[in-house]
């Protein structure tokens, strides 16, 4: 099978696509042939090696030394069960599903397995679910694993309730996309903070107001009930600057906690908000696995709306996929 491999820790070009062996599932295992994955920013770190000093030799120990344990990089993915483990109830071959690999990574590659149901932890053993039925299969495979199961586990800590006002500081990224929509859904009030060339596409996601940072500071003069820094960029000391009493911060990093972001059943949940349409993925570009040199080049740049997708089969070859749709207010 094609898959891009990471041959060393490095800039993008050590992305490079050969044919490896396919995977073949374990007993508890479902191998998926892989429609779409994305272009991570935590594949970009892994890839550039992008971690603190302090923590390098942890993290050599972790991912690998001169290069990642698997080189196949690839957290989330959406494709079609190919075959599964005998031990498999939940999936059968055909089926259209989308999940998060876990730290095992794989999904740059025309074929990757999950465990059906995490053996130890999320992070290590990934999660998988139904792509849910109103999304094509790149949307799937665009965050809802993610961004979209972290924002979900972060926001559960401020327990908003109906009418409550939520500013999410970072809501055009993979997490505060999903994040604004989610608060939305619990029915606060929202404020998003993003660029001036992302104002529309936030308020096209169901904000109530969108603030333009370079334009406005968010902590003089509104008060807010919960404070969510969805990229980690924001000193905390200026976010609880614009609580109301006894009101919450939330950091992405901080208050997301181990386990990849979520669990089964926060895709499950997510799924039915999606099904409802309630929630929606936003997608930045498109790109073969051929350019995925291009990909990574692109989100090292900082600046992607929502997510960057990688498609992998060809049209119709891995069961319904449609053409990659559009962000909102593009």
């Amino acid at each position: 099978m094609r898959a891009a491999v990471c041959t060393a820790y490095g800039p993008p070009d050590v992305l490079q696509l050969r044919d490896v062996e396919r995977p073949v599932p374990g007993d508890d295992e479902v191998l998926i042939k892989v429609c779409a994955t994305t272009a991570h920013r935590g594949d970009v770190r892994i890839r550039s090696f992008d971690v603190p000093r302090g923590q390098r030799l942890m993290a050599r120990l972790v991912l690998g030394f001169t290069r990642p344990r698997n080189p196949i990089l690839g957290m989330e993915l959406a494709g079609v069960v190919e075959r599964v483990g005998k031990d498999v109830t939940l999936f059968k071959k055909g089926d259209e599903v989308f999940g998060f690999t876990g730290w095992g990574l794989g999904a740059y590659a025309e074929y990757a397995c999950i465990r059906e149901k995490p053996r130890k932890s999320i992070s290590k053993d990934g999660m998988l679910a139904m792509r849910p039925a109103n999304m094509s299969l790149q949307e799937a495979a665009a965050g809802v694993a993610t961004g979209g199961a972290t924002a979900l586990r972060v926001l559960r800590k401020a327990n908003i309730k109906r009418g409550q006002k939520v500013l999410v500081y970072g809501a055009s990224g993979s997490v505060g996309t999903y994040a604004v929509q989610l608060a939305k859904s619990f029915g606060a009030e929202v404020t998003g903070v993003c660029g001036t060339a992302n104002v529309e596409l936030v308020r096209s996601l169901g904000a109530d107001h969108v603030i333009d940072y370079t334009e406005q500071d968010f902590a003089e003069g509104e008060s807010y009930d919960v404070v969510f820094d969805a990229v980690d960029k924001l000193p905390s000391s200026r976010g609880k600057k614009a609580l109301k009493k006894g009101g919450v911060y939330l950091n992405v990093n901080s208050d997301s906690g181990s386990g990849g972001g979520g669990s089964p059943e926060d895709l499950v949940f997510l799924t039915d908000l999606i099904e409802h349409g309630k929630i929606r993925a936003v997608i930045d570009r498109c790109y073969p696995l051929d350019e995925i040199v291009e990909a990574h080049r692109y989100v090292e740049q900082g600046h992607k709306k929502g997510h960057v997708v990688v498609s992998v089969a060809e049209e119709g070859a891995a069961g319904r996929v449609h053409p990659p749709p559009k962000a909102p207010g593009s």
